[in-house]
């Protein structure tokens, strides 16, 4: 699968970056503030476009470093540059030749990709000229107001005339990528995995900054292995950073059929190990949660159940997804591996019948009716598969808006004690009316 184009927002401080981000987004995802610097960690979320889909990034305000936090604010700068497709260079319409203005410019236009000059603020140029713009060297200059909404369409369709339309490539290969956190055995576990299997087709080191692949064959079936950057975080600040190795991570995460989520044995139960399974989640991959480094754990008879029950416990919002203890070192379970990820993508294309859809969804409804409002109550009608990979149902009926979050759970966890699909997630949608 192709990657989606990243289009990285990046300017001086206060100039009206987070502000183009929400228009980008439709969502207040960046804190908007008049206090320059608000924005401190690289905020990205996937938007769409005319059919062009494609990752936005909100960086923090250029300025000179003066401690180690602000030099890691412009080294998300520069990464957010070096990875981008399209750079988005944010100035303010009323500001003159500004020295910070010039030096983002010229660092944008030395990666020789597609720069797009925003003037933003125009709501405060009144009839003045943006032609002093031009000595910043961007050909392409959009004149916007991100606070009155004003020349965002303008902006979208600069961008897609620059950053192709994402089409997936249809491959007869399967992609596992690992994900996790730095040092908890990515790299060792890659190098194991691709060493078992003699017949390698390829090996590719660096396809993009953090992501190592190979491609093996196994059982007859392709298989792209990915080993990809660990998500950081500043030990320096209590509420952390993200590198911007998170936006390749997502990346790998969603050109995945299968996501390998390593865990350190020895540190579980960290925040940035169930974030990671959250974005797994969202993305509608499969997951296996792989414990690495078993051979370190002092163990005795109850230590594998017992620490199997806490992680189910730490992940309980993703229950469904397989868990598989391995060593690299030993070489425990790792070729197992294969055969786990093999079983999530057969699970993921499974096709339930309609009419044991409709009896599954019958009897549940008929154990525990969903709750109302007053005299009026929810009614499940029928249901229908609509899509594998991930699996997705419909249900229709009448009054859906008011069933609550609960009974969505409900649903779920009979559906899986009917039919299984372990190690992917299943997608419910709720829709009024009859089945069309």
């Amino acid at each position: 699968m192709s990657k989606l184009p990243i289009v990285a927002i990046v300017g001086r401080a206060n100039v009206g970056k987070s502000s183009l981000f929400n228009r980008f987004v439709a969502r207040r995802d960046a804190i908007v503030a008049k206090e320059p610097g608000t924005t401190r960690d690289a905020i990205y979320r996937k938007t769409s476009w005319e059919n062009h889909e494609f990752w936005v990034v909100d960086t923090a305000g250029l300025k000179e470093p003066e401690d180690e936090f602000e030099a890691t604010i412009q080294e998300q700068i520069a990464q957010a540059e070096s990875s981008a497709d399209v750079i988005l260079v944010v100035v303010e319409a009323t500001s003159g030749m500004n020295e910070e203005d010039r030096a983002i410019s010229r660092s944008a236009l030395k990666t020789k990709k597609p720069v797009i000059l925003i003037a933003n603020k125009i709501d405060k140029l009144g009839g003045s000229s943006l032609d002093h713009l031009v000595k910043f060297g961007i050909k392409n200059i959009v004149p916007v107001s991100a606070l009155h909404n004003k020349g965002i369409e303008d902006v979208l369709n600069s961008l897609i005339e620059v950053i192709p339309k994402h089409i997936p490539k249809k491959e007869d290969v399967i992609t596992i990528s690992l994900v996790g956190r730095p040092n908890v055995g990515k790299s060792f576990l890659f190098n194991t995995l691709a060493k078992k299997q003699q017949a390698i087709v390829s090996s590719i080191s660096g396809t993009t900054r953090d992501v190592n692949e190979a491609t093996v064959r196994y059982h007859g079936q392709n298989i792209r292995l990915r080993d990809t950057a660990g998500i950081r975080r500043s030990s320096k600040i209590d509420r952390g950073v993200e590198h911007f190795s998170v936006i390749r991570t997502l990346e790998a995460i969603e050109s995945s059929d299968v996501c390998l989520l390593l865990i350190d044995a020895v540190e579980l139960g960290t925040h940035l190990d169930q974030k990671i399974a959250g974005m797994v989640k969202e993305s509608g991959r499969g997951l296996a949660l792989v414990i690495s480094k078993w051979d370190l754990v002092e163990k005795d008879a109850f230590t594998r159940d017992e620490m199997a029950k806490q992680i189910k416990y730490e992940f309980d919002f993703v229950p469904w997804a397989s868990l598989v203890f391995t060593s690299s070192v030993t070489g425990q379970n790792v070729t197992s591996l294969y055969d786990v990820a093999l079983d999530i993508v057969k699970t993921r294309a499974q096709k339930v019948k309609t009419v044991k859809l409709n009896k599954w969804l019958s009897s549940a409804v008929s154990k525990h009716p969903p709750a109302g409002l007053k005299n009026t109550y929810p009614k499940l009608r029928y249901a229908v598969q609509t899509d594998t990979n991930p699996p997705w149902f419909v249900i229709y009926g009448s009054n859906l808006k008011l069933l609550h979050w609960s009974y969505k759970r409900y649903l779920e966890r009979t559906f899986r004690e009917e039919f299984g699909y372990e190690g992917t997630p299943v997608m419910f949608s709720f829709r009024e009316g009859d089945k069309q």
